[in-house]
């Protein structure tokens, strides 16, 4: 039998919702986990049962049993703990985005090719049952040539963490970003953006962006298709929506625009309200119960849970997805490069939308790299 791959887990806020689904995973052993509040690190390490416990996450990359690390951290850690974690010889699985700046997400695609290991985005969204529906719905020909896509992502941050502050919309756009690149089958090439609104002052000082909203046109690689994505983040009345549109020649999907309003199909001009099935079919039977259940409940809240209605069943599909691409030795379906792609889309939209919608040239991480 082979042997298991054996995985940690640093930071156990939204991270601690992957602890079960690890432990059931038939080709995974969940060895460690990371946090650096001592009190809490307990506190759930005792609740999973979980042996291997570290307050540093340096010190738990010197633990040579760990094979993999999945990273649950905060935003501003994402490059340097992925860098870290790959120069010690961890297969890397790492929570949106990839990265702040152009830099990091060029230093972890050399760090990929460097290593050899194995380094996967975790971008819920492209996971979701929502998303999988209508991957299938473009694959067997529905929605006929795609046309346009739209995605948006608006979500009042009040209340998160001190990093979250005054955080420029598309700097988090991964979301709405990524299903409209994901099923259109290719890479964003540039991208013209304005800003709209002003935020605080208190909330600007942080980091220097004053929008209230951001909206992006993108271009694609080697495709006719133009996407649009608009973001928010403070000081804009509306209730949480993660959604996009696909615009086809025969058929046209539309994410639910408020919550529980129903997603629709339309036929030509025909719209018709549609059931979005689960796919826990995909999965093996050990954690397919993942798809609608969790760690978190009206008891044990995450805001990142909550607001998102469990990310669309997501999780265990990326635990699965993450693992075989290690067994079986080959690229994440969100590898480096994609993911640098995905998220510097948002990096490269919001210096566009500080000079006024100039258009930028988003890089071709897999010619620059190579």
């Amino acid at each position: 039998m082979p042997q298991k791959v054996r995985i940690a887990i640093a930071g156990l806020g939204f991270g601690s919702e992957f602890i079960p689904i690890y432990q059931a995973h038939p080709d995974t052993e969940l060895v460690a986990v990371c946090q650096r509040t001592e009190d809490k690190l307990h506190e759930v390490a005792d609740a999973f049962g979980v042996p291997g416990r570290y307050t540093s996450f340096d010190a738990m990359l010197a633990d040579r049993s760990i094979d993999a690390v999945h990273i649950n951290t905060p935003i501003p850690d994402h490059a340097e703990q992925t860098i870290k974690a790959l120069a010690a010889g961890k297969h890397v699985a790492c929570t949106v985005p990839m990265a702040t700046s152009l830099d990091e997400c060029r230093s972890i695609v050399r760090a990929v090719r460097r290593t050899g290991l194995t380094y996967m985005m975790m971008e819920t969204v492209v996971y979701s049952r929502e998303f999988l529906y209508v991957r299938s719905l473009v694959d067997d020909g529905t929605i006929g040539r795609i046309q346009f896509l739209r995605g948006a992502h608006y979500q009042e941050m009040a209340g998160w963490p001190g990093y979250w502050e005054g955080l420029p919309p598309m700097h988090y756009a991964t979301h709405a970003v990524s299903p409209l690149l994901a099923l259109a089958g290719t890479l964003a090439e540039s991208v013209v953006c304005l800003g709209s609104g002003r935020i605080s002052g208190e909330l600007t000082r942080h980091y220097g962006s004053p929008f209230a909203v951001e909206s992006a046109l993108l271009t694609l690689r080697d495709s006719p298709v133009a996407a649009e994505v608009s973001r928010s983040l403070f000081e804009t009345a509306h209730e949480y929506v993660e959604n996009f549109t696909v615009f086809g020649d025969r058929a046209t999907f539309e994410w639910e625009q408020t919550q529980g309003s129903g997603h629709i199909l339309h036929i030509g001009e025909e719209p018709r309200e549609v059931a979005i099935p689960d796919f826990a079919h995909l999965l093996p039977a050990e954690i397919a119960p993942f798809t609608t259940r969790g760690v978190y409940s009206a008891e044990n809240e995450h805001l990142s849970f909550v607001q998102g209605a469990g990310h669309g069943g997501s999780h265990p599909h990326l635990v699965h997805e993450f693992v075989r691409s290690i067994v079986e030795k080959r690229p994440s379906r969100i590898d480096a490069v994609t993911a640098a792609n995905w998220t510097t889309v948002g990096i490269c939209a919001h210096h566009s939308a500080m000079t006024g919608g100039a258009r930028v040239d988003i890089p071709d991480f897999a010619r620059d790299m190579g």
